[in-house]
């Protein structure tokens, strides 16, 4: 059998074989719902190799194939071995794929993707849809970007290695950009930089022209006195001093783009709509929120534009509310929380990596913003929408009691709980376009079950 998916990118040839050229494509192309996982990229599309962890500690090696390699036409990959766990697919599976750029008139590209397989091509239709629509919003983004000025930069990433920054990394890296990744333990190569977050080293960020600082301990768990220090912590402190090193560079970087959280407005504000001029909430998370934020303050004051991004629920198979929300459902065991009124404000994954490419391009853009879709929803929306798309009824909520136990009475309260209804009024008012705005066709996208 053998499977054949096309369609026309809006970018020339050129521009989108580049594109398959960088670290961080395979990654982008990578379907967020399998159980797969990148080890290596290949080093070249020449004669390279990728490979992949699967399920049950085997291994798929993509080899690619020199033969097949007239850029910026083609480039062929074919099934592979390194090692005793590349051994069984190599053995049992035949694959070939080969990657086809074809001018579809003045800056546009046909982008064909051939099989030759033995798997069915329904099994990998999903994948290839996948594929396809993450490259056109990848790189339109990036033209974007290109039309307000933005040229390939080096941009210091910390948090690099947890669910947003290893998939910002890979966005930033195919856009041209070099990425550092500020890293706590010894430095691994030539993009990473060992980064003590209670006193970073004063040539921390030469040569550097951004910084995106994304690192904290996670909120989930339950709000022990443990917890809540690691929570705050890790999060006010390193802010502070990397805010105070960017003060004390004259010819440093000059945009900060923080990490934030909805957290700021508090755990419940009825149905008030939060824009970035509403007043903070009370609450621990929210007051943890406040001050981080003003742990900037020393960077802004040097001149330095910084921009705070009030981060949603956001929306991944790999991490987050949904890694743990889809195999319940799939199980037909998910429901609501408590009464389903609850406003969720969320985020897809990608929608959340532009606003952060946004901040490196607009230079507009300072201060607080909330980096939510436009159209948040009730907990009981989410939870028929999500079910509707996995095909599982929505039948069984789960009580108050249910997140007390798990999270404790202020976990409970803050995350499970939490209800903000939270709009992006300064990116609409900038006129940002996202990806996909509304809940059920981000879902779909992510999930692998959008419609055709």
């Amino acid at each position: 059998m053998s499977l054949l998916y096309s369609s026309v990118i809006e970018a020339a040839p050129e521009t989108v074989f580049a594109w398959h050229t960088r670290p961080g494509a395979f990654a982008r192309l990578s379907p967020p719902w399998q159980p797969i996982r990148l080890v290596s990229e290949a080093s070249s599309l020449r004669n390279g190799r990728a490979e992949l962890a699967l399920p049950g500690g085997l291994r798929w090696v993509a080899q690619h194939q020199a033969d097949g390699y007239p850029p910026p036409h083609r480039f062929v990959d074919t099934v592979g071995a390194a090692g005793p766990a590349s051994l069984p697919a190599r053995i049992v599976m035949r694959w070939r794929h080969t990657h086809e750029f074809q001018a579809a008139g003045e800056g546009r590209t046909r982008v064909i993707d051939r099989v030759q397989t033995p798997l069915p091509a329904a099994l990998l239709r999903a994948m290839f849809a996948y594929r396809h629509r993450q490259l056109a919003d990848d790189l339109a983004a990036h033209e974007q970007a290109a039309r307000h000025g933005l040229r390939p930069s080096t941009v210091a990433v910390t948090g690099s290695s947890g669910l947003i920054g290893s998939a910002l990394t890979a966005f930033l890296s195919t856009g041209g950009h070099r990425v550092l990744r500020l890293v706590r333990r010894s430095a691994g190569g030539a993009n990473e930089r060992q980064w003590n977050p209670d006193e970073p080293d004063p040539g921390l960020l030469a040569g550097v022209d951004a910084v995106i600082h994304l690192a904290g301990a996670s909120i989930a768990g339950r709000f022990t006195d443990t917890h809540r220090r690691a929570i705050r912590d890790s999060r006010i402190g390193p802010t502070r001093r990397l805010a105070e090193l960017l003060a004390r560079i004259p010819d440093g970087p000059r945009v900060l783009i923080s990490a934030s959280a909805i957290g700021y407005y508090g755990a419940d504000r009825g149905d008030e709509v939060l824009t970035e001029q509403s007043d903070p909430g009370a609450g621990f998370l929210a007051g943890v929120v406040a001050e981080w934020e003003q742990a900037t303050a020393l960077a802004a004051q040097a001149g330095v534009r910084v921009v705070l991004v009030r981060t949603g629920i956001v929306q991944s198979p790999r991490g987050g509310t949904l890694r743990l929300l889809r195999p319940l459902f799939s199980a037909g065991l998910g429901g609501r929380i408590g009464t389903g009124r609850q406003w969720l404000s969320w985020i897809g994954i990608d929608d959340l990596l532009d606003i952060y490419h946004r901040g490196l391009w607009d230079t507009a853009l300072s201060g607080p913003v909330n980096a939510v879709c436009p159209v948040p929803v009730r907990n009981s929306d989410y939870a028929r929408t999500l079910a509707h798309i996995l095909h599982r009824p929505a039948l069984l909520p789960v009580p108050v009691l249910g997140a007390q136990l798990l999270l404790g009475t202020q976990g409970a309260r803050e995350l499970a709980c939490a209800s903000q209804r939270v709009i992006p009024a300064r990116l609409q008012h900038a006129g940002h376009r996202f990806r996909r705005p509304e809940l059920e066709p981000a879902l779909r996208h992510l999930l692998g079950r959008a419609a055709a």
